[in-house]
């Protein structure tokens, strides 16, 4: 475990980040604006329950996340409590994503009960492009590979 320096403000962001879209640059880039340093907890595929499980395996979108310039940090989140990886960073924020499952006075609540004394932001501008959904861009490539065209005899699905 790192031991970040005195002072800096550790802000966490939690996530699937299956398919990375600009509308996880935008989250990731406006949570690191709260504070000096931002740690972000890649969920497990084991615990994404509240959509489709992800396509990316855990591993890979770990270290995708961990590339990207704004990240100081990823790490996975636990199997068995979603608040051990919060107990050991020790953020000074939480931020939560416009769309994101959380009841952040509940989230707050719970932090408060296992003394950590983290505030919960909810970060609401999000990004309308078409694509800033890893449901939207599934649905896209669904859409235009299997989709007939005219004069075509059945799928566009390339090797």
């Amino acid at each position: 475990m790192r031991t970040r320096r005195a002072g800096l403000i550790r802000v966490l962001a939690t996530g699937t980040f299956d398919l990375l879209h600009p509308g996880h640059l935008m989250y990731l880039e406006q949570s690191k604006a709260l504070g000096d340093e931002l740690v972000v907890i890649v969920a497990r595929d084991a615990n994404v329950q509240h959509k489709p499980r992800p396509i990316i395996p855990q591993e890979q979108r770990l270290l995708m996340v961990s590339a990207l310039k704004m990240v100081e940090r990823a790490v996975l989140g636990s199997e068995r409590d979603m608040f051990q990886p919060i107990e050991e960073l020790r953020p000074d924020v939480i931020t939560l994503g416009y769309d994101q499952h959380f009841d952040a006075l509940l989230l707050q609540e719970e932090l408060a009960t296992r003394g950590i004394g983290a505030r919960v932001v909810r970060l609401e501008e999000h990004d309308p492009c078409p694509l800033c959904s890893s449901r939207k861009i599934v649905a896209k490539v669904l859409e235009d590979r299997l989709s007939p065209t005219p004069g075509s005899e059945g799928t566009r699905i390339t090797p």
